[in-house]
């Protein structure tokens, strides 16, 4: 793939194009050895060698990332005021990462952060009806007649009620242990389904977005790049 030298840089987080435009104005980028001053000069992503302030700038078009986002952190690229996900990837190539939905600021699990618009359209898309599955700890006795109402859908204040879930009793009491698997992703859904029973959701967790399940190697704040057989499986 051919690119331009400054969208090649700006895309691998050497700087912004403007500020990759002055560096390579000042003789900062290398390509195959020669010193090259003009920001339009193409690149050819798959067989130049490419250096910039002398060190080598290799191209990576796509970057796909399994995050165990801990509370507290936004599910955001970006933010002027607080720390966002996308920030937790210490070791990404590229600029451009998102996370691919939204995990509420105190829920914690798995995210998927990439830059691959195509594949977080499939992940995301409504009439996909991807598995999402959660656990999590819940205010209240949680009971066989909760599971079938979330089987048949929950009325949640919007024009119609949730999707079939399938809600799995992990231990009832006083505090509740639960198991959710729900096929789309409304704000605050599953905190609005269970409040929707009379109860609350203490703490809430995603393990699972549709193949890809969170490592449990992972500690909250932690990442790793997937692997080819979950890309590949995702895909």
């Amino acid at each position: 793939m051919k690119l331009r030298l400054d969208k090649y840089l700006a895309e691998m987080g050497i700087g912004t194009r403007s500020e990759v435009k002055k560096g390579i104005r000042k003789r900062l980028a290398q390509v195959n050895g020669q010193i090259v001053c003009q920001p339009e000069y193409k690149v050819d992503t798959e067989e130049d060698r490419v250096s910039y302030a002398g060190a080598v700038v290799s191209y990576v078009r796509m970057e796909y990332y399994m995050l165990y986002k801990p509370s507290g952190i936004i599910s955001a690229s970006e933010d002027a005021r607080e720390p966002c996900v996308v920030d937790l990837i210490q070791s990404r190539q590229r600029r451009d990462l998102f996370p691919v939905g939204r995990l509420d600021r105190d829920t914690e699990g798995l995210l998927l952060i990439t830059n691959d618009g195509a594949l977080a359209h499939r992940l995301l898309a409504p009439n996909r009806h991807v598995d999402k599955v959660y656990y999590a700890r819940i205010r209240g006795r949680v009971t066989q007649e909760d599971v079938e109402l979330f089987h048949r859908g929950v009325e949640i204040g919007e024009e119609k009620p949730t999707l079939p879930a399938e809600l799995s009793i992990l231990r009832a009491g006083e505090e509740s242990e639960i198991l959710l698997t729900i096929r789309e992703g409304k704000f605050h859904q599953v905190k609005r389904m269970f409040r929707a029973v009379g109860k609350e959701v203490l703490y809430l967790k995603r393990l699972r977005m549709g193949t890809l399940s969170l490592d449990d190697t992972l500690k909250p704040g932690e990442y790793r790049a997937l692997k080819k057989s979950e890309l590949d499986l995702l895909c």
